[in-house]
């Protein structure tokens, strides 16, 4: 492993192992077979259908996998796939997920999709990337997405191909016998063949692949967004982006003999490229239990269990699975564990004070985004951690900090709050998104990536988000960051997790309200959150003028809490106390995303009259609204 402790180390490692190198030019399944090569009994994925510590596990070798992947390249292929054609995939995770990732990026561009998507996003992203094939789930008990990627299918007239996946093949006993009698029935109502993946893979060769295509650097991947602004963008990722991802991976981080434990979904790019991709660098094993990962039934209480299973020695996690692992005793023998990666959203510093005061584990918060790959920093395993940092930026990442002034764009002083912006192998040169228009919106010098985060550097190189610029609450000219709120909630003991917004306010523009969700069986009152917030907030304007109890927050698949949502219930809570103070007999009856407008109120009633006059109260905020619904 290469010396990671401090910025030094990484100017060092720079000199010494220059980018791009070989490494670079290579392609995903050349770095699949030399894997393959060195460690080729070594375990490489497993996945369990269950929690249960004891449940049925698959485990194949790095010799298995790239068989295996070998072959489904080899289908995808014969099934007219080309390195330009898309393979997307509308999966959970699962065995057959991992070889659908590697060989949709070895045959052509891989699409993953998240499958808690609705049909019509679902499509939208199929006729973006011009999918020719889609991978999906066969028609399964307890779980609708067959019937959604059929619906999302017959909007997307470029599908030519699904290929279903069967769980079947996973159970046992007399849930092997109960399940092909419970199938739901799935009407086809779509332009495209549908076949048996496992059917079809069993007649391609294994060892030698079809068509392949190595001579160049390409785009090899589309991931969308993660959502958090409610609206998903597809970013293209290429082979060099991607490997780079997996040598900072092996170069810093695993070696053939870790195991890492990966609750998070494989149409994300912290699995995919940060876990799996520094797997098949280094050849350390990768484990996904369940395929909701954290969100499948009996993973947070079986959790540690796993740990001990498996010998874990990485545990891979969000800021939102941790406030829950913290409301679960550590019931197992965790000794194996070295190091807990936290990444997808900034991390409270009352819950690394809880992980690490219940654990013993040493907690790593590091920062990426999908336009840029994913890797941008880490806070080093072996040097100083600085908590509520997102540590140095790693090898071959440019990161600077610019703020706008009335000369233009420029970079900021330490200590100095601006847009977090990102040169990296991983900021491609073919453009950020598949929208050309998207992609030189976000490009600053022709090579940094306008990530929209905010953030500074200290004195000795570290990194600090300090919020979003979408996100700060604008009161009367102010920025508020919403951080100030949530780390105030967090010391709470009754607080699991807390998010701030700006509400709308028709003499300041927006005022700071919050949302909460408790630790299970935590009693409190939002009088009682209101004034320990305003008690603990450093500044004094950002005390909250509202705080909400909520069962749970919402939260994007992979843990991000979902403020979109919490914005449009502020919006309809404040909306409607005004219009009623004000007589009037129409409400807000939905809050939608527009295209152009942002979030737009859609108010109706019974009185049609009151539209004429609506404008009295309306415009007095700065929300967007529309009569109708």
């Amino acid at each position: 492993m290469l010396p990671f402790a401090n910025y030094d180390d990484v100017r060092k490692i720079e000199t010494d192992h220059p980018w791009p190198d070989a490494a670079s030019a290579q392609s995903i399944y050349a770095l699949l077979s030399d894997v393959a090569a060195r460690h080729p009994a070594r375990p490489a994925v497993t996945f369990q259908l269950f929690s249960d510590p004891d449940a049925k596990a698959e485990t194949l070798d790095w010799q298995s996998l790239k068989e295996q992947v070998t072959q489904l390249a080899n289908l995808f292929a014969r099934l007219g796939i080309g390195p330009e054609d898309a393979v997307a995939f509308v999966l959970p995770n699962s065995t057959e997920t991992v070889l659908t990732l590697l060989a949709g990026m070895v045959a052509g561009v891989v699409v993953p999709i998240n499958p808690l998507l609705e049909p019509q996003q679902i499509a939208s992203i199929l006729r973006e990337t011009e999918a020719k094939l889609v991978v999906t789930l066969a028609p399964f008990p307890k779980t609708d997405l067959a019937q959604k990627t059929a619906a999302a299918v017959a909007m997307a007239p470029s599908v030519e191909t699904v290929l279903e996946v069967d769980l079947l093949r996973y159970l046992t006993g007399v849930k092997r016998l109960i399940v092909p009698l419970m199938r739901p029935k799935v009407k086809v109502t779509h332009q495209a063949r549908v076949l048996s993946l496992r059917a079809e893979m069993a007649r391609e060769p294994a060892d030698v692949l079809h068509n392949p295509d190595q001579a160049r650097d390409r785009v090899a991947a589309c991931f969308h967004t993660g959502g958090t602004t409610g609206m998903p963008k597809v970013a293209q990722h290429s082979y060099s982006g991607m490997i780079y991802n997996g040598w900072v991976g092996h170069s810093l981080l695993f070696t053939e003999t870790d195991t890492v434990l990966c609750p998070l979904p494989l149409f994300h790019v912290f699995a995919s490229h940060v876990i799996l991709m520094g797997g098949l660098c280094s050849g350390a094993h990768t484990v996904f239990p369940t395929p909701q990962g954290y969100r499948g039934a009996g993973v947070f209480d079986n959790f540690w269990k796993l740990v001990e299973r498996w010998q874990v020695t990485f545990l891979i996690t969000v800021p939102t699975a941790l406030a829950v692992l913290m409301q679960r005793p550590v019931n197992a023998d965790i000794s194996s564990v070295k190091t807990a990666f936290s990444g997808s959203a900034p991390l409270p510093l009352e819950l690394f004070r809880r992980f690490e005061a219940a654990t013993g584990v040493s907690l790593v918060e590091g920062y990426g985004l999908t336009e840029a790959t994913c890797l941008v920093s880490c806070n080093p395993v072996e040097g100083v951690k600085k908590v509520g940092s997102v540590g140095i930026p790693f090898p071959h990442c440019d990161v600077i900090i610019l703020k706008d002034t009335p000369a233009g764009p420029a970079q900021c002083a330490t200590d100095e709050i601006g847009e977090i912006c990102v040169a990296s192998p991983g900021v491609t040169a073919q453009g950020i998104y598949k929208d050309a228009a998207k992609s030189a919106a976000q490009i600053y010098q022709g090579r940094y990536l306008r990530t929209g985060d905010l953030g500074r550097f200290d004195g000795d190189g570290y990194l600090w988000i300090t919020g979003r610029a979408k996100d700060l609450i604008n009161r009367g000219g102010h920025n508020i960051d919403p951080a100030i709120i949530e780390e105030a909630l967090a010391t709470h003991p009754a607080v699991a997790m807390a998010a701030a917004i700006g509400q709308p306010d028709p003499i300041a523009g927006e005022l700071p309200c919050a949302y909460v969700e408790l630790i299970n069986g935590a009693e409190v009152t939002a009088a009682a959150l209101m004034d320990h917030a305003r008690a603990h907030v450093t500044e004094r304007a950002a005390a909250p003028k509202y705080v909400e109890i909520l069962p749970e927050l919402p939260k994007t698949a992979v843990g991000k809490t979902f403020k979109p949502d919490l914005r449009k219930r502020a919006i309809t809570r404040v909306l409607d106390h005004y219009l009623a103070e004000a007589g009037f007999v129409a409400r807000v009856v939905a809050v939608r995303e527009d295209p152009k407008f942002g979030l737009m109120a859609h108010i109706y009633g019974a009185d049609v009259a009151e539209q004429d006059t609506l404008g009295t109260i309306m415009d007095q905020f700065t929300v967007p609204w529309i009569w109708g619904r």
